[in-house]
């Protein structure tokens, strides 16, 4: 006969062990699927800059949020060192992640959230990949309290490197057959592509040409508020542009990230933004460095640029 362990008070203070141990509780379970899973949901908050910590934080943001086709190395730290992995800004199917037959792990970040924090839900999606067999899609269970983030499983020390594409043509596996149902969908997905260009003068920065307009997207490391200060006093100055006809649209917030719009003159390409750019970054890095308070023009600009909320499609 099975023998129930005394039911526990709520109000009881259970300590922590060790994730495999049985829980002091007394239900029988081990320590991290019980009170265990508990203590790490509540640890498990909201994180407002999720890629914070990683080389090249704005250039994950704009991959997440930007850029339609993309592509960036992974190096890891670890156990799974050896292993290729390539991030990317979406699959087939949006497919959180995919295996080829030759083990190579291909990593959406273009994905839907399962919890507060997109370094954990990618990071526990890559770990899933790199425990799943070759040739198979890949899609996570539920977010476990103990999910290894994006930190714990790269290695910090080795440089993000974008490549931006002008097709998804990337989804191919050159050593496997594409059926003819996947090259439909990859002719589908590659009409819906906006093209986009990494600007090489700055960082962070990326021209993107859609049907009516053509405009530089730039996330920026900055902290909100110095830098909505630091807009503010180029606007007043008229300095907040990138060249003759082109204007400040507005911003939008990602990832902890303030994210600045310009609209260009029709036909700029991505080669003749790249010195204005350069120069507002300059004239920027002086702005950031401004200690007075505001003027009255000022604290005007930075009203309405904090009003001037951008919706990118």
């Amino acid at each position: 006969m099975r023998i129930r362990s005394p039911a526990v008070n709520a109000s009881t203070e259970i300590p922590e062990v060790g994730p495999r141990q049985p829980c002091p509780c007394g239900s029988g379970k081990r320590y991290k699927v019980c009170h265990g899973k508990h203590t790490r949901a509540a640890e498990r908050t909201y994180v407002a800059r999720p890629f914070a910590g990683l080389p090249g934080e704005c250039d994950w943001v704009a991959m997440r949020e930007i850029i339609s086709a993309a592509t960036a190395p992974l190096v890891l730290a670890g156990e799974h060192a050896d292993r290729d992995v390539l991030a990317c800004t979406l699959l087939p199917g949006a497919m959180p992640a995919l295996v080829r037959d030759n083990g190579q792990v291909l990593l959406a970040l273009q994905t839907v959230a399962g919890g507060g924090d997109a370094s954990a839900d990618l990071g526990h999606t890559l770990a899933t990949a790199l425990a799943a067999e070759p040739g198979s899609s890949v899609v996570p269970g539920p977010l476990p309290s103990d999910a290894p983030r994006l930190h714990d499983l790269l290695d910090l020390d080795a440089e993000f490197v974008v490549t931006v594409h002008d097709t998804f043509d990337f989804w191919i596996d050159p050593e496997s057959e594409t059926p003819a149902e996947a090259r439909a969908s990859l002719e589908e997905a590659n009409e819906a592509v906006v093209p986009t260009a990494r600007l090489d003068s700055v960082t962070g920065a990326y021209w993107c040409s859609l049907d009516d307009r053509d405009q530089v997207r730039w996330v920026l490391p900055h902290e909100e508020e110095p830098l909505l200060d630091a807009l503010a006093r180029l606007h007043a100055a008229d300095a907040d542009t990138l060249g003759e006809g082109t204007r400040l649209l507005g911003t939008f917030r990602t990832h902890g990230l303030l994210v600045p719009v310009w609209d260009l003159v029709e036909g700029t390409r991505a080669g003749d933004v790249e010195q204005p750019a350069a120069e507002f970054g300059a004239r920027l890095d002086e702005a950031l460095a401004e200690t007075a308070p505001l003027s009255r023009e000022q604290r005007r600009a930075r009203a309405g640029l904090a009003n001037r909320q951008v919706t990118i499609r």
